[in-house]
């Protein structure tokens, strides 16, 4: 009899072991469309597409994209530094890194329910009930159970942890991007407050000599006081303004500081003019930018990961099998506990089925087509962002570039409006308030030149992070092998 049951057992355990490789409940998963009308052939902001878009252009279709190290394009070994601080000291991208491997942790904790669990069980007793003699008893067992995964719920539980896990993977990617475009940002735009130093600097020189010129006039007689006071407080306000630019720096490298991971007060960033025009950018065609951005592969993960939790909820509606047995010794004595006759085992199969719960399930199965469903819509919504950005970059640099040619010339014409003042006030033909207003706009116009030749720069940046980087979707581990151990730097805890 104990043969048979043996026997039937076993077999059992066979045909559990089978139906578990080939039964899956649940939707199969299908990448949905990113939106719901075509896509473009090219994007609609591009400079081809304009008249008088000179003096910035983008690279074409067929250029190399942006790969790896994307802030190389722009040439600037500083920055080049800066970014690999960046990337190794950044405390917002190591958080990003633990959750990553947190999210890693809960696969292997996932896969570990499709095995055996075994359990090793020891005691020792000693009782007495009058009036018999004490009675000890020396108990070893070893536990075996398993729920064999008949209907594909750990399984699906494991591809929703794996799919979480490149979720995490392409947040820690997009992580990396947003900072390394903020640090490239806040250095140009440092370098645009140098380059605003320099200019008032210079200014302040020209309206010191403009004030000597006038002191001198005005002692001999060739001019009143009044023009003295006039130059006087042009100097005096070129001054009070170089001193406000010192405050927009600062705080600029502040920030850069946080960004490496420094403390504030022990870092600082030399002075250097802004002597760069924004490169070209290789931007290729709209399909390729779904296969770019690391934030569109997280919200594509997120559907597939739910589309698993689907699964799992379906897995409820059917019986679940649980196998068990143990073995072991039994004795009142150590020295005979392992002999044959002191051997004790038992085996069993269990089935168990919810026949009311009520509408549990069904309630299961519809919060997680919900949460589907509204991944869906946050993928799609993912991807319009980003179709906005890349065509708002692409706007700003091109009618900067307008912008820039246009200021530049009204620079040239206010630098020919002071000379030509300055001629007639020498001559005695206007009053010096009039040199006072032509020295007045052409600093308004030097400073609307720098401030659009930043925007440049922080425009190129921003096409840069909204076309992805040099990141590409096929950088994104695969299940396999976020399902990995990880090494032992990886978890070892920080200190």
């Amino acid at each position: 009899m104990t043969s048979l049951r043996l026997t039937f057992t076993i077999c059992l355990c066979i045909v559990l072991c089978t139906l578990t490789g080939c039964i899956l409940v649940g939707p199969k998963y299908h990448k949905p469309a990113a939106t719901e009308e075509p896509l473009p052939s090219s994007y609609k902001e591009i400079p081809a597409h304009y008249k008088n878009s000179e003096g910035w252009d983008i690279a074409q279709p067929r250029d190399a994209m942006l790969r790896g190290e994307w802030w190389r394009v722009f040439h600037d070994p500083d920055l080049n530094a800066l970014e690999e601080q960046l990337n190794i000291n950044n405390q917002n991208i190591k958080e990003f890194f633990e959750n990553f491997m947190q999210a890693r942790a809960i696969i292997a904790e996932t896969n570990a329910q499709l095995y055996p669990t075994l359990t090793a069980n020891a005691s020792w007793t000693k009782s007495r009930t009058p009036p018999l003699n004490p009675i000890t008893t020396i108990l070893s067992t070893l536990e075996i159970s398993w729920a064999p995964d008949v209907w594909g719920k750990v399984r699906n539980a494991l591809r929703s942890a794996q799919y979480s896990a490149q979720l995490s993977a392409a947040d820690l990617e997009n992580e990396k991007l947003t900072e390394q475009a903020t640090l490239a940002t806040l250095y140009f735009q440092i370098r645009g407050q140098d380059t605003l130093q320099k200019l008032f600097n210079d200014t302040i020189v020209a309206f010191e000599k403009a004030l000597a010129f006038n002191q001198v006039q005005f002692e001999t007689g060739i001019t009143d006081r009044i023009s003295v006071v006039e130059a006087q407080n042009t100097l005096q306000n070129a001054e009070a303004s170089a001193t406000n630019i010192g405050v927009a720096r600062a705080q600029f490298e502040h920030a850069i500081a946080v960004l490496l991971g420094r403390v504030a007060s022990n870092f600082s960033i030399p002075v250097r003019t802004l002597d760069r025009s924004p490169p070209r950018i290789p931007v290729g065609v709209p399909s390729q930018l779904l296969e770019r951005r690391p934030d569109i592969a997280a919200a594509e993960r997120a559907m597939a990961s739910a589309n698993a939790q689907i699964g799992q909820a379906y897995a409820a509606y059917f019986p679940e099998f649980n196998l068990s047995s143990d073995a072991g010794f039994t004795s009142r004595h150590f020295s005979n506990l392992f002999d044959t006759n002191n051997r004790t085992w038992s085996i069993g199969p269990s089935a168990s089925e919810t026949i009311f719960d009520a509408g549990l399930r069904t309630a299961t199965v519809h919060q997680f087509i919900g949460t589907y469903n509204a991944d869906l819509a946050a993928y799609r919504q993912t991807v319009l962002t980003g179709f906005q950005q890349v065509e708002d970059a692409l706007a700003e640099i091109r009618l900067y570039s307008k912008q820039l040619r246009e200021q530049r010339d009204a620079e040239k014409s206010a630098q020919e409006f002071v000379t030509l003042e300055m001629g007639r006030f020498q001559t005695g033909l206007d009053p010096y308030i009039d040199v006072v207003t032509a020295q007045t706009t052409l600093l308004t116009d030097q400073q609307n030149v720098i401030t659009v030749e930043v925007l440049q720069m922080t425009s190129a940046v921003s096409l840069v992070e909204a076309l992805g980087g040099g990141w590409d979707v096929s950088e994104l581990p695969t299940p396999s092998q976020v399902s990995k151990w990880p090494t032992h730097e990886e978890s070892a805890i920080q200190q």
